[in-house]
């Protein structure tokens, strides 16, 4: 075949590439999009959305066991793994399609193939040879799973990549990690009957969310029969049949039927040809360097997403690739604020934060005021569940702006959405408590809380 020569290729096909693919093309530029897997990345093929649907499925269980106290009667139930995977797998091909048919539909050619820079403007598929001239690179190749150091028996240790596709639901498993990933998948084999420990070399787990939201998701992850065993790292896996043995580094042993590690994730940069291309990246496992406009240390060569090692979630790829196009094909230069992001963690019970934890604001600002409520959720006082909701406000006292907030609880990533439209604005704690109350709701406690039951003030030597 021969070159072509376009205006923007983008290497990659998920959320952020598909993003400006779409909104550069709309713009008027020639685009080809390059995709060595599935299109729509980690979050649509194995990573957000297949993650929420198994937190769905790993609900059920709670919902069955809580019906008794409102009065049904539901027969022994059991659970099919198989069928839930092939359910999943159905869902997600069809996003798939929607996502391809999105780009392509916008007037951007797609190509599976893995693409690399054979110079500054030149890169080559490798699947069948094409080379493709472009005016612009954009690289949103996201990251992938790092299993960390290598250990005896690594071989034998899962990522979240193979968790979705698993033959059968595993009796026992051993996690290994204590972020969004390590506990999400905690509370999804946990809610589908599997026996979990999580290992976490940390003394607690969400490391950089609010002290307050780690303890309080411990406690009732706990309740839910995890065994949580921080300060401990896996040392060696050993196989033996069906089994694994996990050795860790306190000098015990688990024997499980899966062993997952799910310690971090570095920036996708290997073998694409960057140094051909003059692109810059943080150290062994870091991302594209950038600037507030995306772009790399080649001027028309940028980059969005995980690979830069920003903030790595998905709709800020997603915004980032926007005003990247924006900026570049669009005539409207855009820089991306990253700051007061909201986010959730899909543990069970969930957890959403927007804005600055407790420690951040009071290293911060002189003067902090912190509103805090834990209180059983009414949908328990029926169906017995040994549960507690935290609602928490960072507050600055000198101009009352609220600072952060973080909930765990049911529907924790829902109410933070809306409430990071307030942290955006800068609304103050006055402006939280005009509002009025919806009852009976678990948000409400947001707009109820009136003393601070917590006051610091910073040290002038500090």
């Amino acid at each position: 075949m021969t070159a072509h020569d376009v205006d923007l290729f983008v290497i990659g096909g998920g959320s952020g590439g598909v993003r400006a693919a779409r909104i550069a093309a709309g713009h008027g530029a020639r685009v080809m999009m390059a995709e060595e897997y599935r299109v729509g990345g980690t979050c649509v093929i194995r990573g957000c959305v297949p993650k929420k649907l198994m937190v769905y499925a790993a609900h059920v269980r709670d919902e069955i066991a809580d019906a008794a106290g409102y009065g049904w009667s539901v027969p022994p139930a059991s659970f099919d793994w198989p069928t839930l995977i092939a359910n999943k797998d159905r869902e997600i091909a069809r996003l798939e399609a929607a996502y391809t048919a999105n780009a392509t539909q916008a007037g951007a050619r797609v190509v599976k193939s893995r693409a690399v820079f054979e110079d500054a403007h030149t890169l080559r598929l490798l699947a069948h040879g094409e080379t493709v001239r472009a005016a612009h690179v954009l690289i949103a190749t996201g990251a992938a799973p790092n299993h960390g150091p290598a250990i005896p028996g690594i071989e034998h240790v899962i990522s979240s990549n193979e968790a979705f596709h698993l033959p059968e639901l595993p009796r026992r498993i051993v996690i290994q990690g204590g972020g969004y990933i390590a506990v999400e998948f905690a509370g999804i084999f946990a809610g589908l009957g599997s026996e979990v420990t999580l290992v976490y070399r940390g003394d607690n787990i969400l490391r950089g969310f609010d002290d307050d939201v780690r303890a309080h998701l411990r406690r009732e992850m706990e309740m839910h029969g995890i065994a949580i065993r921080t300060g401990l790292t896996v040392n060696a896996v050993e196989k033996h049949g069906e089994l694994f043995t996990s050795h860790l580094s306190d000098g015990s042993s688990l024997v499980t039927e899966q062993v997952m590690f799910a310690i971090g994730r570095h920036p996708n940069v290997a073998n694409l040809g960057l140094e051909k291309a003059g692109v810059a990246v943080h150290g062994d496992f870091g991302g594209i360097v950038v600037d507030a406009f995306s772009r790399s240390s080649a001027p028309h060569i940028y980059a969005v997403g995980d690979v830069t090692n920003r903030v790595n979630l998905t709709p800020v790829a997603i915004r980032e690739a926007h005003a990247f196009a924006d900026s570049v094909f669009g005539g409207k230069p855009t820089r991306v604020d990253h700051d007061d992001i909201a986010t959730a963690v899909f543990s069970q019970p969930e957890v959403g934060t927007c804005g600055l934890t407790e420690a951040r604001a009071r290293a911060k600002f002189a003067r902090v005021d912190i509103y805090r409520s834990e209180f059983r959720p009414l949908k328990a006082t029926l169906s017995g569940r040994d549960t507690r909701v935290l609602m928490k406000l960072v507050v600055d006292a000198e101009s009352d702006r609220v600072l952060g907030c973080h909930i765990v609880g049911d529907d924790a990533g829902e109410i933070i959405q809306a409430v990071a439209i307030a942290i955006k604005m800068k609304a103050t704690k006055a402006d939280f408590d005009a509002t009025m109350a919806l009852h009976p709701s678990t948000a409400e406690e947001l707009v109820t809380m009136r003393a601070p039951v917590a006051r610091h003030v910073r040290d002038a030597a500090e």
